[in-house]
């Protein structure tokens, strides 16, 4: 029976040396890539995006470092967005100018300026009114964004683009409509939040539906 303990004993001590030494070198490699991530974004994507990544940058670039934004966006979705760009916009496509590993690191870094878990709930179907849509999205949203959803220079960017609606599923585009995007003129447009906009949810649903009728097929 000593013997048994002895030996459990020695699996639960190898069991947690183990585990250190793989979140040691898991943390030290994801702080290589941060580390290498930001040396590109300040060559790539700062002189828009801002050195803070609070879209303060000397050219046109939207802010990318706010918690609603990165509590609704994907991995994924920012290392399309880097690699593929918008057609038709001051967002160019990367992905043939540096290589797999750099989106990868930038990515990392972009990630690493989430510090809050924020629940952004958002509904199952987006199934709305397109008609109604149109008709909201005229009265709130044409101002920043423009007709057609294409944008305005340092107002809005192009909701209509190829590339936004290929890459942006519908629950990150209610999410940004719903709740917003703090620190910018994005202010939320869900009714009890303390946005201008009091806009019930089947309304924002179908804004969504709108802009996503949009896609070029």
């Amino acid at each position: 029976m000593k013997r048994v303990l002895i030996g459990l004993y020695l699996i639960i001590i190898v069991g947690i040396i183990v585990l250190l030494v793989s979140n040691y070198f898991r943390d030290n490699k994801n702080d290589k890539a941060i580390a290498a991530g930001e040396r590109v974004y300040k060559q790539q994507c700062a002189p828009c995006h801002g050195q803070n990544g609070k879209g303060e940058g000397s050219k046109a670039g939207t802010a990318l470092n706010n918690q609603h934004f990165l509590n609704s966006v994907s991995d994924r979705n920012l290392y399309n967005n880097i690699k593929n760009g918008r057609t038709g916009t001051a967002m160019p496509s990367y992905g043939s100018k540096i290589s797999k590993m750099d989106l990868e690191n930038l990515v990392a870094f972009i990630r690493n300026w989430k510090t809050e878990e924020m629940k952004l709930s958002a509904p199952k179907i987006f199934d709305g009114n397109v008609e109604n849509g149109a008709h909201l999205y005229q009265t709130y949203c044409l101002t920043c964004h423009g007709e057609k959803a294409t944008g305005k220079l340092d107002m809005g960017p192009s909701l209509s683009n190829t590339e936004f609606l290929k890459y942006t599923s519908d629950k990150q585009i209610w999410i940004s409509t719903a709740y917003g995007r703090e620190e910018t003129r994005m202010g939320p447009s869900l009714k009890g939040l303390d946005g201008v906009r009091q806009l019930k949810e089947e309304e924002i649903t179908d804004i969504v539906s709108y802009i996503r009728s949009l896609q070029k097929k």
